[in-house]
């Protein structure tokens, strides 16, 4: 994160004793540090020893699958409203494609999560539909559609959903999350040309205190899933600082750049992670120049598979594809792509797109797992010469 915060009783001056009158103890500190505490960091303060473990045992990870890279080669449409609904945000996901830096899911969770703790690298939620609270070791906040979340390593938290449920689009990371480096000053600060800044950033703003004894917490590591019984609930931070913390970001406050002729993928750019990047699609006005072309023109990844999620709106560019809210397509190195046939005569006379859509590049190629071919169009291949031979 680029700003520091502070929430709840912090002591003047970090790593000294502090008591806690009620109890005649002293608070725990934890210090949770990105790349050998060389980077950020937040320290949060426990009533009780935040490493007091009563039982540990490894459970099956009902999200474990193969994944394959595709040949032939061929770009994809998967429908996620093919996904079965259910279960939790965190062991309801259903993996569909995925690298060594990244794991790109669905989710049509209908139940809270369970407190859970991933270990591998940060997450990205992205929430189509439904409302939910995120309830972590740092605070609460509110999360809904358009929302993106972004879950520091190993922070323990839980998902509580609305009636509705919540459908989000979950990348787990095997690193951090972060934002782009050229958005931000040398001490951090987001600039002024940036699409966002710190104003539209929502974090916990209070401490979030549950007791409990024996509480049991699923942790994600390199050897799968663990459950730690704790003795004490982990909720139990009265105060913490720093710039390591969950946050929330909406795509509608993402200001897009425009220009007199169609603009590249990095205006886009809102996140970084590892070997990967993540553009937002907004509603904007469409290039200005009289003679420019206002869908994208074909072009060939080089270097990244491209994936989009189509969120919601009118998407101009693949009209006829069978393309609509909620799918996902994957483009990828290797294959030229652009407009569906028609797309751009029928922008001519259009001024602003009215879309929005997630897009992640990877570039290292992605595999695809079963359930992401079960829901896969298989007409989406030849829909640019609207045939197939033999």
């Amino acid at each position: 994160m680029p700003y520091y915060r502070h929430v709840g009783e912090v002591p003047r001056k970090r790593h000294v004793r502090v008591e806690q009158k009620e109890e005649g103890s002293w608070l725990f500190e934890e210090l949770m540090g990105e790349v050998g505490f060389s980077q950020d960091s937040a320290l949060l303060y426990h009533r009780h020893s935040p490493s007091a473990v009563v039982d540990a045992m490894a459970v099956p990870d009902p999200s474990s699958c193969d994944m394959t890279l595709d040949a032939p080669l061929v770009p994809r449409h998967l429908r996620t409203g093919k996904v079965a609904q259910g279960g939790d945000p965190v062991l309801g996901r259903t993996r569909l494609l995925g690298n060594e830096d990244v794991v790109i899911s669905w989710v049509a969770a209908r139940q809270d999560s369970a407190l859970y703790r991933n270990a591998l690298g940060d997450e990205l939620v992205y929430v189509q539909a439904g409302r939910a609270n995120l309830e972590t070791v740092f605070g609460v906040f509110e999360l809904s559609a358009g929302d993106y979340a972004v879950i520091p390593t190993s922070t323990t938290h839980r998902w509580r959903l609305g009636d509705e449920g919540v459908d989000a689009l979950v990348l787990e990371a095997t690193g951090h999350v972060r934002f782009p480096e050229r958005y931000l000053s040398d001490s951090g600060q987001l600039l002024e040309w940036a699409p966002f800044c710190e104003r539209d950033l929502r974090a916990p703003s209070e401490p979030f205190q549950v007791d409990g004894a024996d509480v049991p917490v699923l942790v994600r590591n390199a050897g799968g899933l663990t459950r730690f019984v704790y003795d004490h609930h982990p909720f139990d931070v009265v105060g913490w600082d720093g710039c390591l913390y969950p946050f929330a970001f909406s795509i509608r406050d993402f200001a897009p750049i425009v220009g007199a002729i169609h603009q590249p993928p990095p205006v886009h750019q809102t996140f970084a992670g590892p070997n990967f990047v993540v553009c937002s699609f907004v509603p904007r006005p469409y290039d200005f120049h009289p003679g420019a072309q206002k869908v994208p023109y074909h072009h060939a990844n080089v270097d990244s598979d491209e994936v989009i999620f189509y969120s919601e709106g009118d998407f101009m560019s693949r009209a006829g594809s069978g393309i609509g809210a909620g799918s996902i397509s994957l483009h990828p190195a290797g294959f030229v792509h652009g407009p569906q046939p028609g797309s751009v005569e029928r922008a001519v006379d259009e001024d602003h797109t009215e879309e929005l859509a997630v897009m992640v590049d990877t570039f290292r190629r992605l595999r695809v797992s079963d359930a992401g071919r079960e829901i896969s169009d298989d007409d989406y291949p030849w829909s640019w010469a609207g045939r197939r031979l033999g």
